[in-house]
């Protein structure tokens, strides 16, 4: 059990740094680079999304100054089109090569290590449950189907806007993405990748008209066996409500 007076995070800030002439040398080996996408091929189905469709009326430096978090929903479902809109501004593809597919993010190294497990309760025409986002073929994969909003919203400290939203984004990290090149490191670079997932997230749902808000405090390991990861090489690390706006 940790010691909550344990000062790991001062711990982990100092033996992080980089410190010149003292940086860790060590060879890629390509052979054993993990893979940049994560599939579920037992899933219990999957539901390809519409494409992305951008209302060109929207004026991007309104939504910049509009943008906050919010907390209250209407119980009132968001539509298909949003939900895809939503996935793929988060992380979707943008630019491929054979070495690195690029998206809507940056990325240290080019590894996005975050992965994106929406757990729908009122989206229309998609059933309740937990899915995972398969970004290369921008679809979503049943996991369990079923209601899961008292789960989610214990594993967000009883935040009641978790019971509410019409969707709960779960971003987990995939360490060994980032590590592969990172090593120790890649836990900054990481935390920082969730982070400009988490702006897309709060500047697409202003454009969209909806609500949001994000959740970093979390029981780790709650989510992690909701969404049956093992909490050491993927691990839950944040969370993102939205709905309609009340």
């Amino acid at each position: 059990m940790n010691n909550q007076f344990e000062k790991y995070g001062e711990n982990f800030q100092q033996k992080s740094k980089y410190i010149r002439n003292q940086l860790p040398r060590h060879q890629l080996d390509w052979s054993k680079k993990p893979d940049s996408f994560k599939s579920y091929p037992d899933a219990k189905k999957s539901i390809k999304l519409p494409d992305p469709e951008f209302n060109k009326d929207i004026r991007f430096w309104k939504v910049i100054l509009n943008r906050q978090s919010i907390r209250k929903f209407k119980n009132e479902p968001i539509t298909l089109n949003q939900l895809s809109l939503l996935l793929f501004g988060m992380t979707g593809l943008t630019r491929i090569y054979p070495q690195v597919a690029f998206r809507t993010v940056p990325s240290a190294g080019g590894l996005y290590p975050i992965e994106i497990y929406p757990m729908i309760n009122n989206v229309e025409s998609i059933e309740q449950g937990i899915y995972h986002y398969n970004i290369a073929k921008h679809c979503l994969e049943l996991l369990k189907d079923g209601d899961f909003r008292g789960d989610v919203t214990k594993a967000c400290l009883d935040q009641i806007m978790a019971y509410n939203s019409a969707i709960n984004f779960i971003w987990t990290a995939n360490i060994e993405r980032s590590s592969w090149k990172y090593l120790q490191r890649c836990y900054r670079y990481i935390y920082i990748d969730a982070g400009h997932i988490g702006q897309n997230f709060y500047l697409i749902a202003e454009a969209l008209g909806l609500g949001a808000c994000t959740i970093g405090a979390i029981y780790d390991d709650e989510l992690n066996n909701l969404i049956s990861i093992d909490g050491i090489h993927e691990t839950a690390i944040y969370v993102g409500v939205i709905g309609k706006k009340n």
